[in-house]
């Protein structure tokens, strides 16, 4: 098996787990890798991306990872320095623009309620990035960490004490296997939500805005195959997507109600009607 190359994602370890959204399994799945004596190994998410760098085998970080840098994962984007390289995000900059697009949709937006992964370093520190991003236009923050599938019902709970005017979720295996049921109680409560993935957007939600997932899983596959023909990780620099989708689901915004502003609608890369 000398040459193969495996992916070691987030869904994997969850569906040997019966999706209970925990990461206690990476360690003991990357160790399988080794054992089959693979060459490369392409993750989606920092949790895998941790595991598999855990193992020294070169890993190409395709998606999902956060900052690199900041988590540790690297020594800078210019130069990883270990096993590890891939494709990074811009987290303040995304941040930012996920909550303009929100403010346009929901002018009236005070309070913004956050879903994600505590348990997730790299989404934790997206999380960060978006709450500062909020505060410094004057929108507050109600912070809603989870960490298994069960808190969602307390993170529920919280809106419906103290109703948020929108809800912005951060995406990982976590939130990703119980997205339904966010979409659920926004529909309930007519409220708007921006997400970061489009096949999110595809499923239900109201809107998104992220890497484009096809240059970005595009330019992964071209790193792997570097590292196939003999370069090394920690020469091959972190790339950033260069092109970012911002996607609405129509037939969403009109069971909550809401009419998406047309000037919205013309710079929207795909409207789901």
């Amino acid at each position: 098996m000398a040459g193969r190359g495996y992916r070691l994602g987030q869904n994997l370890a969850i569906e040997r787990r019966g999706g209970r959204g925990r990461n206690a399994d990476l360690p003991a799945l990357a160790q399988e890798l080794v054992a089959a004596n693979v060459t490369v190994v392409v993750t989606i998410g920092f949790p895998p991306a941790v595991a598999a760098k855990a193992t020294g085998i070169p890993t190409v970080a395709a998606a999902g990872v956060g900052d690199p840098v900041a988590t540790g994962l690297v020594e800078s984007l210019a130069r990883p320095g270990g096993t590890v390289t891939g494709i990074s995000d811009n987290a303040p900059e995304l941040s930012t623009k996920r909550l303009s697009l929100l403010k346009e949709i929901a002018p009236g937006l005070r309070r913004l309620a956050m879903l994600w992964n505590e348990d997730d370093l790299g989404m934790t520190l997206r999380y960060k990035a978006s709450a500062e991003a909020a505060e410094r236009i004057g929108v507050a923050v109600q912070a809603l960490g989870v960490r298994e599938p069960n808190d969602f019902e307390a993170a529920f709970a919280a809106m419906d004490r103290e109703m948020p005017d929108a809800i912005l979720m951060v995406a990982d295996a976590l939130t990703n296997l119980n997205r339904k049921r966010v979409f659920d109680f926004a529909a309930a409560h007519h409220l708007p939500a921006i997400y970061e993935n489009e096949f999110y957007v595809r499923d239900g939600g109201l809107m998104s805005y992220g890497a484009d997932p096809a240059e970005s899983f595009t330019r992964a596959a071209a790193l792997t195959d570097r590292i196939l023909k003999g370069a090394r990780p920690a020469e091959l620099p972190f790339e950033q997507p260069t092109r970012y989708n911002l996607v609405i689901n129509l037939k969403t915004a009109t069971g909550i109600n809401l009419d998406v502003p047309f000037n919205l609608l013309s710079r929207a890369d795909e409207v789901i009607e």
